[in-house]
């Protein structure tokens, strides 16, 4: 059996822009997605800590210190909104049972301030 686990997760990142007009996807510092082991062009989910607003798009290479939602999503944020970023990975039970997710907290400016999980 597969179990679907949290990979990597980027806590309380500060969105910098929503632009409606990009064909889609979340811009992000790559040094960012890179720290907690995530992909560009990786799916991901992205949940609005501001409006609880839940979206599932993919990673593409952003500015430094960038979180960007682009086209259909940008309808769910704004500039100054906090999200968490998650991604995921399948495991058997066996590789489930010993897992932990790479987790990084950033503070305002989106710069990495903890690492780890709780």
């Amino acid at each position: 059996m597969i179990i679907e686990m949290l990979k990597a997760k980027l806590h309380r990142a500060t969105v910098t822009d929503a632009d409606l007009n990009y064909e889609g996807s979340v811009s992000i510092d790559p040094s960012l997605y890179k720290a907690v082991g995530m992909m560009e062009f990786e799916k991901v989910d992205i949940l609005n800590i501001n409006n609880g607003a839940r979206l599932t798009t993919y990673i593409i290479n952003g500015k430094e210190g960038e979180v960007c939602l682009n086209g259909a999503a940008a309808r769910l944020a704004q500039r100054g909104d906090k999200v968490i970023i998650c991604s995921y990975c399948g495991l058997d039970s066996e590789e489930a049972k010993g897992h932990k997710p790479q987790v990084a907290l950033l503070d305002e400016n989106n710069r990495i301030i903890k690492e780890g999980i709780k």
